[in-house]
Parts: C-alpha cells; structure tokens; sequence
C-alpha cells in the first residue's frame, strides 16, 4: 500500500524537486548577476513571474488525480488569478504598466533629480511597482509607478540646470542698481552666465529674479544657498532694504514730492559699496544628504561602462579574423586583455557598491 503511494507521488516529487532548483537558478541567473542596470533587471523580474506561474500549472499538471480534477484545479488557478488581476487592476497592473511606460520614454535614471507634485530628490531606485526617492532630509520615499504617471514629473537635466532667487525691492531703489548688484551676486555665487528678471510689478514693491547656470549638480543645494546669501550679502551692503510683497513702506514726504528715484539716484548706480561675505570653502551637505542616491547613479554608470567595454571586446574579437598583420593582431589582442581587465574591477566595484546599499 505504501509502495503504491510511493510510486503514485514519485511523479510530483521529481516535477517538484525539478521546478524548484529550476526556479532557484533561473532567479540567480535574472537577478543576482552583476552588472545589470535597474532597467535590466526589470524585464529579468517580469520573466521570473512568469516562470512561477508556469511552475504553478505544471505541478498542478504532475498531481496524481484524474484528469477532470486537474482540469478543474487548472480553471480553478485561471478563475484566481483573473479575479486577482481584475481586483488589484488599478494597483498591481496599472503599477506595472507604468512602469513599463516610464522606461520606454526613459526620461530619467537613478541618480537623477526629479520633483513630483511636492517630492524633491534623487531617484534611487526603480522597482517593479515603484520608484524609490532620497529626499533633501536624507530619507527614502517611495512612490507607486502610477503616481508617476499620472502627475508631471521633472527631470533635472544632467548636463546643468537654472538656479534663481527671488527678492523684492521698493520702488524706491533704481532698477538698474538692482540689477548690477544681483549679477555680481550671482557672479560670486559661482553661477555661469547669470541674469536677472523682473517678474512683478506689485502694489508696494518689485519682484525681481537672480539666475545663474549651474553645471555641477552635485552642488545644487549649495549652490541654491550661496545665491541667496550673496544676494543678502551683495544687497545689504549696498544699503537696499529688502521687503516682501506684504509689506509697507510708509515715508513722509514733501508736498508735491516725488517717490520715483531721482537722476544723481540713477547715475550712482554702479558706485555703492559692496560688502559682499566671500565664499567660505564650506563642506557640501549633498554627499551627507544624497548618499544613497549618488551611490546609484555611479553604479548606473560603471554599468553603463562596462556594456561600452562588453561591445568594444565583442567587436575587437569579431575584428580578429580579419586581421593579417601579426603586430597588428598582437596590439588589438593586447587592447582586449586591458578591456577585460577593466570588465573585472568594474564588475568587483558595482557588485561591492551593490552590497554596501543593501546595507543602508
């Protein structure tokens, strides 16, 4: 009688043992291999669930009943997994679509900034279902991929960006002075072609802009700071009272006075005092603040790197055949060797890089 069971269930013991260490490799060949960007990975991902569906259904296939009850189990899996699908449809489907929409637009990676309705920060991750943000506090936020695609999102671009401060001054104060000064600040900022904007004529005071290039994004939030105390800085020292939109000047002035700047008022527009605070070599707070974030963009570019490598090897040795000159082959055998080597610390890097954020 045992010997009977035995054999009845050998079949699913085998189909089994054989899925499980199926799905065991499979799941050490799609994701803990290294060097393979988050968008790689997620294709990998897609495909490990489809696997374990199929496993599902083949050992439901290996059951040892009769065919109408597997048949039934089988439409029985069909019934659960629609009635899934349809249920979480505007969560686990609509997460999943999105996230495959934003890699097929591709308008941002890890490390990137973005700002998504009121989140700000570096992208450190994108998952199956979500996208993972460092914020400006140093914490993590995720965010669903529907989220994402359904509001505006905005990349900061990886070749610079535009930093501005705004200010508003009485009409008492010429605006060509205003000018002069808030370009000097921005100047000292360590901005690139800085200029300045007037963006609103109110009812008690001018709104006016200070902007500046900035190429270095590792220094965004520094660099946000600089400007606005080198426009303090460059403001004060000149004498110009900064108020707000909210508040009142109130002068007294004589009969049929005048409260628009005078001529000797706009001739000694270049020639106030400057006191101006120089730049302190003050210590970055973006290595502290984004150190998650910055680990996975330079893991995204090492990865990046060493597809380069993996194409430039691959071609170099599909060269090799045509190659006649023995000097000629001894050099570009030379050049793949060094490649192959730079493959191996690259790999060693992004996998120890992998380990140290897994940590966090």
């Amino acid at each position: 009688m045992s010997f009977s069971l035995f054999r009845d269930y050998l079949p699913l013991l085998i189909t089994l043992t054989v899925v499980s260490t199926a799905l065991w490799l499979a799941h050490i060949l799609l994701s803990k291999r290294a060097g393979l960007s988050t968008a790689a990975r997620f294709p990998r991902q897609l495909i490990l669930l489809g696997l374990t569906v199929a496993a599902i259904v083949v050992i439901i296939l290996a059951l040892p009943t009769d065919v109408s009850t597997r048949n039934q189990l089988l439409t029985l899996l069909g019934l659960v997994l629609t009635a899934m699908l349809t249920l979480s449809s505007t969560t686990f489907v609509a997460n999943v679509m999105a996230g495959f929409m934003q890699r097929s637009v591709k308008s941002f990676q890890p490390g990137d900034f973005i700002r998504v309705d009121s989140w700000f920060g570096r992208v450190t991750e994108r998952g199956l279902f979500h996208t993972e943000l460092q914020t400006i506090d140093r914490d993590l936020v995720t965010l669903p991929n529907l989220y994402l695609s359904v509001n505006p999102v905005k990349v900061t671009r990886a070749s610079g960006t535009v930093i501005s401060c705004d200010v508003s001054l009485g009409y008492d104060v010429p605006h060509h002075r205003v000018e002069v000064l808030l370009l000097e600040a921005a100047s000292m900022a360590g901005l690139k072609d800085p200029f300045v904007r007037v963006l609103e004529l109110g009812n008690f005071a001018i709104g006016y802009q200070a902007s500046g290039f900035c190429t270095d994004l590792s220094q965004l939030l520094t660099l946000q700071t600089r400007l606005r105390t080198q426009v303090l800085d460059h403001l004060h020292g000149a004498g110009i009272e900064i108020v707000s939109p909210h508040f009142i000047n109130q002068f007294q002035l004589p009969v049929l006075g005048s409260f628009t700047p005078t001529t000797a008022d706009i001739n000694a527009r270049g020639n106030s005092a400057i006191v101006a605070r120089p730049v302190a070599d003050e210590r970055s707070p973006e290595g502290l603040i984004f150190d998650k974030a910055d680990r996975a963009g330079k893991i995204e570019a090492m990865i990046r790197d060493m597809e380069s490598l993996s194409n430039s090897i691959k071609e170099a040795k599909n060269g090799l055949s045509e190659v006649t000159n023995p000097a000629e082959t001894e050099r570009i055998k030379g050049q793949i060797s060094v490649w192959d080597e730079r493959l191996k610390t690259l790999a060693e890097l992004v996998e120890n890089a992998r380990e140290h954020q897994d940590k966090d």
